[in-house]
C-alpha cells in the first residue's frame, strides 16, 4: 500500500507540469528510440547479408587459386593460377562428401540480341552448377554434361538479360552474340536479387565451361575457381579438409609446401560480409546511447530544480513526522517514473520508425525483444542513478530550515 501510495504521488507531481515532464524525458524519448532504431537496422542488414550467402548455394565451398611473389613482394590471391580442368576431374572422381563440383571460367563482353545490347559477365560452369548454387530455371532447360565436352555454342540468361534485352519477347530458342560468337539461348534463370556485396546476381550468363574457355576468356587452359557442394554443413570442415588433400595431390606439393590454393565456406564469406555492418551497429548504437546519458543528466537538472521549489512541502513533511528515508524514495520513483515513461514512448516511436523504414525506403530493419527490454531497462537505471543526488540533496533537508524556506 505505501509503494501504491509513493507511485501516485509521485505521477501527480509529474502531471502537475506535464510540458516540462515531456521536455525532460525528450532525452530518454530520443535515446531510447535511437538505440533501438540503430540495432534494428544493423540486424536488418546483418539478416539481409546472411539470406544473400545462403542464396550463395547449399553448403557452398569455393576454391581460389593462392598469391604468386614477385621481388619477395606478395601480390595477392589469385595472382597464381595453376587450376585446370584435371583438378575438377579429379576432385569429381575422388571426393566423397560433394554432392556436386563445377569449375568456373569467367568472361565478360558485350551482348547483342534481341532489342539491343548489354555488357555482362559470362560464367562457363558444368551442370551441377545449378545445384551447388540451388538456383532452379524459370523457363528452358540447362545445357549437359556433353554439351560441355562438345563445347556446344548454348546458354542460359539471367533475369536482368531478359529484361534489358527481351523485355516483350521469350528469349527461349533465340540467338544472341556474346561479343562475336553466336550462343542459342536455351534457358532462363529464375530471379535471386542483389548479392551480399551489393552486386545484381541476375547479371549473369551461363555457358558450358569448355566453350567459354576456348572461345570468349582467351585462357582455355586454365579456371578462375572452383565451386564444390558438401554433403550437409556439418560434413563441411571433413569436406574441406579432403579437397585440400585432392588439391596438393593434384598439384605434386610435397609436405612442408605451402598451398598454391585457398578454400572458403560460407561461414567465412558471411563473417566477412557481416563484420562491417555489426561494427557499424555497434558504433551507432554508441553513439545514441549518448542521448541517453543527455537524458539522465536533464533529469537529474529538472530533479533538482524541483527540490528547491519544494522546499517547504519537505520541510511539513519531515516536521510531521516523515523519514527521509521516505523523502529519498519518493523523489527517486519521481525520477524514475519519468524516465521509465520516456522510455515506453520512446519504445513506441522506434517502432513508428521501423515501419516506415521498412514500407517506404529500401532499408530494411528488424527488431529483436532483447534489444527491447535492454533499451527500456538502462533507460529505467539512467533515471535511478541520475535521480539518486536530488533525492538525497531532498532527504538531507534541515526540516527547519525547510519551513523557512521562500
Amino acid at each position: 500500500m505505501k509503494a501504491k501510495i509513493i507511485l501516485k504521488v509521485a505521477t501527480r507531481s509529474i502531471m502537475k507540469s506535464r510540458m516540462r515532464s515531456l521536455l525532460t524525458a525528450l532525452g530518454i524519448i530520443i535515446g531510447v528510440a535511437a538505440v533501438i532504431v540503430m540495432v534494428a537496422i544493423g540486424d536488418g542488414a546483418q539478416k539481409k547479408v546472411e539470406e544473400q550467402i545462403a542464396s550463395l548455394g547449399s553448403n557452398l565451398i569455393i576454391i581460389t587459386p593462392g598469391a604468386s611473389n614477385t621481388g619477395g613482394v606478395n601480390r595477392g590471391s589469385g595472382t597464381f593460377n595453376r587450376f585446370t580442368f584435371d583438378d575438377v576431374d579429379k576432385i569429381k572422381n575422388e571426393a566423397t562428401l560433394i554432392k556436386g563440383v563445377t569449375p568456373i571460367v569467367g568472361s565478360g563482353g558485350q551482348v547483342i540480341g534481341g532489342v539491343g545490347n548489354w555488357f555482362t559477365r559470362i560464367n562457363g560452369v558444368s551442370p551441377d552448377y545449378l545445384e551447388i548454387r540451388q538456383w532452379p530455371l524459370e523457363s528452358g532447360e540447362f545445357f549437359t554434361e556433353r554439351d560441355v565436352m562438345a563445347r556446344a555454342k548454348v546458354c542460359i540468361l539471367g533475369a536482368e538479360i531478359v529484361k534489358n534485352l527481351f523485355p516483350n519477347d521469350d528469349p527461349i530458342g533465340q540467338q544472341i552474340r556474346i561479343r562475336s560468337v553466336p550462343f542459342k539461348v536455351i534457358g532462363v534463370l529464375k530471379e535471386k536479387g542483389q548479392s551480399a556485396v551489393g552486386t545484381s546476381q541476375d547479371d549473369i550468363i551461363l555457358a558450358p565451361s569448355k566453350t567459354v574457355g576456348d572461345r570468349l576468356s582467351g585462357d582455355h587452359l586454365h579456371l578462375n575457381s572452383i565451386q564444390v557442394s558438401a554433403l550437409s554443413n556439418s560434413k563441411i570442415p571433413a569436406t574441406i579438409a579432403e579437397l585440400k588433400s585432392i588439391m596438393r595431390e593434384s598439384h605434386k606439393l610435397n609436405p612442408g609446401e605451402d598451398d598454391d590454393f585457398t578454400i572458403r565456406d560460407q561461414s567465412d564469406l558471411s563473417e566477412a560480409a557481416t563484420a562491417t555492418s555489426r561494427i557499424l551497429t555497434i558504433l551507432l548504437a554508441s553513439v545514441a546511447g549518448v542521448s541517453l546519458v543527455v537524458g539522465g543528466i536533464g533529469i537529474m537538472n529538472i530533479m533538482l530544480v524541483s527540490v528547491t521549489e519544494r522546499t517547504r512541502e519537505i520541510g511539513i513533511r519531515l516536521s510531521v513526522g516523515a523519514r527521509a528515508s521516505d523523502i529519498l524514495v519518493q523523489f527517486l520513483t519521481e525520477a524514475t517514473v519519468l524516465s521509465l515513461t520516456g522510455g515506453l514512448i520512446g519504445v513506441a516511436f522506434s517502432f513508428l520508425m521501423v515501419y516506415i523504414l521498412n514500407h517506404y525506403t529500401d532499408q530494411t530493419a528488424y527488431i529483436k525483444p532483447q534489444i527491447i527490454m535492454i533499451a527500456f531497462g538502462f533507460a529505467g537505471a539512467i533515471g535511478i542513478f541520475f535521480g539518486f543526488y536530488p533525492a538525497r540533496k531532498a532527504a538531507s533537508l534541515n526540516p527547519i530550515d525547510a519551513l523557512r524556506y521562500e
